[in-house]
């Protein structure tokens, strides 16, 4: 079951890596030389006149946030493809198209071909981030979902700190190829994933919902044990389903029904505000930032080293307690933290570089604002960073699962790519008064999940129901299910394995 589900989680390591390759690259010579020269040039004849603007460049920023573009449009088909061919399927294909994109950016000869390679790894991280949150939430006990669904931002964390590290080994070589070691990296753990996921079996809910009610018992025997009682678990599975397959209609048409209404608005939310958190400072563009603010190259790499290694170990923390003591506390503690993080960053970034830009930091201010952002980087790493994605898959009912999945994780991918591209000509233009507009997001997402946001910890994802109809402002959108329904739904279920009927 371990294995089965870390081969998935592992989708995390190509979005991860290519999270952390993106913003270390942009800051190494060599790359910067072949394709950005004017970028080059400009930085020499302007040196340290105003540090927020070093960056300025649109196409510099194309590079990086193409790559959400791609996976914004990609992964609405990979709703689709995941419902009809299921989580594995979906897995194999995305991890195979990345790899194709790692070959061609890593033999980059123009920008034209550095671009199309940052479409294809979109395409790909657009369909793996579709089928792995929810093959995780779909394979793992309740009692340990949370665990089991973080595992997938674990892995993402790990990728962050191989690529900064990479980054970072990577500049010392002092050749002009360097970047296309760190980029081209980024096939290793795309093509072990994909091979990987050729042997995993797919989720019993998605094999029910295609009809296939026997290999879905084989795979709850395989990963739940023999002693467990499996024919429990598939008729709660079987019963959800029976309830889907009565609702007529398109998946897309369906979700956007008033009963779904609370499932889709908390998973497009979470998924939206994660990006809105400001922690495109501390992934992709951490380099930059600390080089924008005074750090030296090598400087600037480390400290990129430095968060995604407090990212990571804060994650781990998360897995360890979000099944104990629930999702809400999680995403409060943490948001607060990022909040006062990024009052402070507006408040010694305003006081040493000014408006203008041009004054170099003391060694004194520029550990002041590592320590901050290391900070800033345990927060999201414990609260928004891993629960955005298992509160999104753990949420939406079965039957609008897959669509409901992409359609948050395509907002998630849109604001990125809007942040990532619009990030550096923000940071020349609003200076140190970024950080006041990402603190007042906090504010707004935090009182969102206060108010909207019900605990989850411990239910059976084919449970959720009750929580809708308690809870004080859903429960006028969602449908009240009869006991007549259920008992209709458990005959079917007994008839079908007994007598093994088509189901």
């Amino acid at each position: 079951m371990v294995i089965i589900c870390m081969v998935a989680a592992s989708a995390g390591l190509l979005f991860g890596y290519d999270i952390g390759v993106s913003g270390g690259v942009s800051t190494m010579e060599p790359f910067l030389e072949k394709f950005f020269p004017n970028l080059m040039r400009k930085m020499a004849s302007h040196g340290n006149d105003n540090t927020y603007c070093m960056y300025d460049s649109q196409v510099l920023t194309l590079f990086t946030s193409s790559l959400y573009l791609a996976a914004l449009v990609s992964s609405l088909f990979a709703g689709r493809f995941n419902v009809s061919r299921g989580r594995k399927a979906t897995l194999v294909l995305g991890g195979a198209i990345f790899l194709s994109g790692a070959l061609v950016i890593s033999s980059a000869i123009n920008v034209t071909m550095l671009i199309f390679g940052r479409v294809l790894l979109g395409i790909g991280i657009g369909f793996s981030n579709q089928a792995a949150p929810v093959y995780l939430s779909e394979m793992a006990p309740p009692k340990w979902r949370g665990a089991f669904a973080t595992a997938f931002n674990f892995f993402m964390d790990i990728g962050i700190v191989t690529a900064n590290v990479t980054n970072f080994f990577a500049a010392q070589l002092k050749v002009d190829w360097n970047w296309r070691l760190a980029l081209g990296l980024a096939g290793v753990p795309a093509f072990f994933m994909t091979f990987g996921a050729l042997f995993i079996p797919d989720t019993a809910l998605s094999l029910v919902q295609r009809g296939r009610v026997k290999e879905a018992r084989e795979t709850l025997s395989q990963i739940r044990g023999v002693d467990s009682d499996v024919d429990a678990e598939l008729m709660e599975i079987f019963n959800y389903n029976q309830e889907v397959k009565s609702k007529s209609g398109n998946h897309y048409n369906k979700i956007f029904q008033k009963k779904y209404r609370p499932h889709l608005v908390l998973s497009v939310g979470v998924m939206t505000f994660q990006q809105l958190t400001g922690v495109g400072l501390a992934a992709f563009y951490a380099p930059i930032l600390f080089k924008s603010v005074g750090f030296g190259s090598n400087s600037a790499l480390f400290g990129a080293v430095l968060l995604g290694v407090i990212n990571l170990g804060s994650v781990m923390a998360s897995c360890s307690i979000v099944d104990r003591v629930g999702r809400r506390v999680l995403f409060v503690v943490g948001g607060t933290t990022m909040f006062i993080c990024q009052m402070v960053l507006a408040w010694l970034i305003a006081i040493k570089e000014g408006s203008s830009g041009d004054e170099p930091l003391t060694k004194a201010s520029a550990l002041a604002i590592m320590f901050v952002m290391c900070l800033f980087a345990a927060g999201f790493g414990f609260s928004w960073g891993p629960l955005s994605f298992l509160i999104s898959s753990e949420v939406l009912p079965t039957e609008v699962r897959p669509v409901g999945n992409g359609i948050g994780i395509s907002f998630n991918f849109m604001i990125t790519f809007v942040l990532a591209q619009t990030f550096v000509s923000m940071l020349c233009n609003l200076k140190y008064v970024l950080f006041l507009f990402y603190a007042g997001w906090m504010v707004i997402m935090t009182t969102f999940v206060l108010l909207f946001l019900p605990e989850t910890k411990g239910i059976a994802l084919e449970a959720m129901h009750p929580i809708w109809e308690k809870h004080w402002y859903w429960r006028r959108f969602v449908e009240r299910k009869t006991m007549e329904r259920e008992r209709e739904d458990e005959a079917e279920f007994k008839a079908c394995v007994h007598n093994r009927i088509s189901c």
